[in-house]
């Protein structure tokens, strides 16, 4: 799938990982390009599927120490998996079965990874501050994550 990336964000991620198929390597770029980009977060980062455990383990990350493992179905992170929906959340203290992995988180946004049927993960993003995410970071983190899924073998 060819993706034309249409902010200076996406135009970014797509020059940084040109020619790199490497998944580790793409994440941990990627995951240091949002922290770079975006104000006011706390993590923003990967968590990968892992079919044999159906649990999302986490991968790379910018920010505090993170959860591990997130049972599909489970918080933001495994509702969004789950239901492959991107959810953004103005309040995650509202969110039913919200994961507390930083208590200083307040917001999330999470996007879901997949590549025709592979089920990749996710890319989950969290800010200190209520509502922090928009409808314009919405529909540019999708568009991220397209970008990201051209360059994964």
């Amino acid at each position: 799938m060819s993706v034309t990336p249409t902010t200076l964000l996406n135009k970014q991620l797509d020059a940084l990982l040109y020619q790199e198929k490497n998944l580790v390597a793409n994440l941990a770029n990627a995951s240091a390009l949002i922290n770079d980009t975006y104000e006011d977060l706390n993590w923003s980062g990967f968590y990968l599927y892992n079919s044999d455990t159906g649990e999302l383990d986490l991968g790379p990350f910018q920010g505090k120490v993170a959860c591990m493992h997130i049972k599909n179905g489970s918080g933001v992170v495994g509702t969004a998996f789950n239901d492959q929906q991107i959810h953004r959340v103005a309040n995650v203290h509202e969110f039913p079965g919200h994961i507390a992995c930083d208590s200083a988180s307040n917001s999330e946004i999470v996007v879901p990874i997949t590549k025709g049927d592979r089920k990749i993960g996710v890319l989950d993003i969290d800010s200190p501050s209520l509502d922090r995410f928009t409808e314009d970071n919405e529909k540019e983190l999708a568009e991220f994550v397209q970008v990201l899924i051209a360059h994964i073998e």
